[in-house]
C-alpha cells in the first residue's frame, strides 16, 4: 500500500504562505491561523507540501488504510482558500448554509476570502468538525 503523502514536515509555514498566497490570501491565512489556533490550543505544521494543520488524529478506514491527519487546516488551492471539515449531521448541515459564500466538495470548504463568510457561523463549523472527527476516531 502507497504511503501517505500528507503528514506532518518541519516545512516552513511562512514559506509556503509566500510562495503561494496573494495580498487579500495572506491576510485572511494570518486570521484563519488565529482561530485555528484559538479552537484547537495547538501550534500550526505544514502537512505534506501544501496543508496548514493544527493538532492531529489517527483514522482507520473500513478498508484497513489507516494514517495520520491534522484535526483542523487550510491550503491554499489558486484562487481560492479551502478549509478541511468534516460536516456531518443536521446541525453541522444547517450551519453550511449560513456560513456565507462558497463551494463545498467531501471535506473541503473552499471560498475566496473570509470576507464572504459569517465568522461566527465558520467558528462553530471548524468546532463542530473536530468534534466529530473526535467522536468517530477518538
Amino acid at each position: 500500500m502507497a504511503e501517505n503523502k500528507t503528514k506532518p514536515t518541519a516545512a516552513s509555514i511562512e514559506t509556503y504562505l509566500a510562495s503561494r498566497a496573494n495580498e487579500q490570501q495572506r491576510s485572511d491565512c494570518a486570521e484563519l491561523m488565529a482561530l485555528l489556533k484559538k479552537i484547537t490550543r495547538q501550534e500550526p505544521k505544514m502537512w505534506g507540501p501544501s496543508i496548514v494543520g493544527y493538532g492531529s488524529y489517527k483514522y482507520t478506514y473500513e478498508s484497513g488504510r489507516t494514517g495520520e491527519a491534522p484535526l483542523a487546516g487550510f491550503a491554499i488551492r489558486g484562487r481560492e482558500l479551502v478549509l478541511y471539515l468534516m460536516v456531518e449531521g443536521a446541525s453541522q448541515q444547517a450551519l453550511l448554509s449560513k456560513v456565507g459564500k462558497h463551494k463545498f466538495g467531501k471535506a473541503c470548504l473552499y471560498f475566496k476570502q473570509l470576507a464572504d463568510l459569517d465568522k461566527a457561523v465558520l467558528e462553530k463549523l471548524i468546532v463542530g468538525s473536530i468534534a466529530e472527527v473526535k467522536k468517530q476516531y477518538g
